[in-house]
């Protein structure tokens, strides 16, 4: 497989050439010989931004060009064969990265170079993050950057779920690119008032794990418990330790998918609602259950909360319900939204399920937007995700519910190790070799409540706080200021081998 060289630029007629050193032509001999070419790129005036696929580690010192690779900075943390694509946080460091290297004075009339090694996983990660690169600050289109990456008989590997054996269903680089596009359309992706230390604060186990998956409308969150306490070395949180963080965030709403964990009064007699919709850890949902799920979804006043056992495969696949009917999204679009923002979500036949969804979830939202576009004065609980007139404040409809979830036994999970237990203290696990947290963070004294028997809160502590302002003042230097000083903004791809 020969280099991959992509350059960003203004079209011209000149010719040019890109040097890349130890370029990978072939897997035999190549670094004995210690291989140099010169990659031939389309010209490009003012070429800065390219990518390639190199077998060696370029020399550093070049005159004209500057190499870089983030193949062991910013790592997927799998939970079994699953390798990525890598999360908002790492695509928010990464753009932040590359826009400071494109603004050095020092690196101003130096080519960039993002590279990448041999290792298959690393290279579909690398070629993810500079084609959402392209798409968020360069306006490529997701077909564009694809036919780029692509460019001179590259292949990369797709994506999968996180579960063993063998993958029937990949996710391609295209589906990503498709997912960010549509992202920023839809007003789900701002990295202007993105907190990237609150996202990785968030997301670990000890400090909730949980996640936005849409801005002000939905969290996917790690199971509550019915007391706060480390078991198998996964810390679970009771219902109160999520109360300040939900409330500060206008969560008025919480769906439970799993088995009782917790009692539910202890949400409601805080002033949230609270839904049980639950069926089988690793399995797909029953129409009544989809079609419930998204009726509560459409009245919920403020932000909904929705939990399984490890807020991954249930949670994100009744998310997604939610994502295909109102965004128009394709099912591997939105299960690489959801996996981008919560990695590991959608698991096994939970996948082909939001396929065989796809078209019946797209009618429903097409019916939906006509009805609100026609100003009649329908109650939203009887627009609901289809034709049929089901509320949930329907007697016979909870009869049908109940029924529906009777087929699955919460005792299932409650006697056996389930597919949430093994993700959960996979997380927790590779989590606790990274860094050294504490198990679980408690808010600063001043604002714990006067009442001394309550839960711990989810950390809003002033570290995170400290870490916050400085991403503020962060975000100013990476994204606020003009993308490149040059006098013609990068706009057009070129690749030639």
């Amino acid at each position: 497989m020969g280099a991959v060289v992509l350059g960003w630029g203004p079209w011209c007629s000149e010719s040019s050439s890109v040097a890349c050193p130890y370029a990978r032509r072939s897997r035999v001999g190549s670094r004995e010989r210690g291989l140099r070419e010169h990659c031939q790129a389309q010209a490009l005036t003012r070429d800065r931004l390219y990518f390639a696929i190199l077998c060696q580690k370029p020399k550093s010192g070049a005159a004209n060009t500057h190499y870089f690779c983030i193949d062991d900075e910013l790592v997927y943390e799998n939970f079994y064969a699953d390798f990525g694509p890598l999360n908002l946080a790492m695509v928010y460091r990464y753009c932040c990265k590359l826009n400071k290297k494109l603004k050095s004075f020092s690196l101003i009339r130096k080519k960039i170079v993002h590279y990448t090694g041999f290792d298959q996983k690393k290279q579909a990660n690398a070629a993810f993050l500079i084609g959402s690169y392209a798409i968020i600050y360069l306006r490529e289109s997701p077909e564009d950057v694809y036919r780029l990456i692509l460019a001179g008989s590259v292949s990369y590997l797709p994506f999968r779920d996180a579960s063993f054996g063998t993958c029937s269903f990949h996710l391609t680089l295209l589906d990503c690119f498709h997912a960010i596009s549509k992202a920023l359309q839809c007003g789900f992706l701002d990295f202007d008032v993105f907190d990237v230390n609150e996202y990785e604060h968030y997301e670990r186990a000890e400090n909730g794990d949980f996640n936005w998956i849409i801005p002000n409308k939905f969290i996917a969150f790690s199971g509550p418990h019915s007391r706060s306490k480390i078991e198998n070395g996964y810390p679970h949180h009771a219902p109160e330790a999520y109360f300040p963080y939900f409330r500060k965030h206008k969560v008025t709403t919480i769906i439970r998918l799993n088995k009782k964990m917790y009692d539910a009064k202890r949400f409601t007699d805080a002033g949230f609602e609270h839904f049980d919709l639950f069926f089988a850890d690793g399995s797909t949902p029953s129409d009544t259950i989809v079609k419930t799920f998204l009726n509560i979804c459409e009245n919920a006043e403020g932000v909904v909360a929705v939990h399984c056992k490890a807020g991954l495969g249930r949670t994100g696949t009744l998310i997604a319900c939610y994502i295909m009917k109102h965004y128009r999204m394709t099912a591997a679009e939105t299960i690489a939204w959801i996996r981008i923002n919560r990695p590991g979500s959608v698991i096994g036949p939970q996948q082909h399920f939001l396929m065989e969804k796809q078209a019946e979830l797209w009618t429903e939202g097409d019916i939906f937007r006509a009805k609100l576009r026609g100003n009649r004065k329908i109650a939203v609980t009887r627009i609901l995700s289809g034709v049929d007139d089901i509320s949930i404040n329907d007697t016979r409809n909870r009869r049908t519910i109940r029924k529906d979830i009777e087929l699955y036994s919460d005792e299932d999970e409650t006697n056996c190790i389930t597919q949430g237990d093994k993700l959960r203290a996979l997380k927790s696990r590779r989590q606790a070799k990274a860094t050294a947290a504490s198990p679980l963070t408690v808010i600063p004294q001043s604002s714990v409540q006067k009442n001394k028997t309550s839960e711990p809160s989810i950390s809003d502590n002033t570290d995170i706080t400290k870490r916050t302002t400085r991403s503020a003042a962060r975000k100013k230097i990476c994204i606020h200021a003009p993308l490149l000083r040059l006098s013609t903004a990068l706009s057009k791809m070129s690749l030639r081998m």
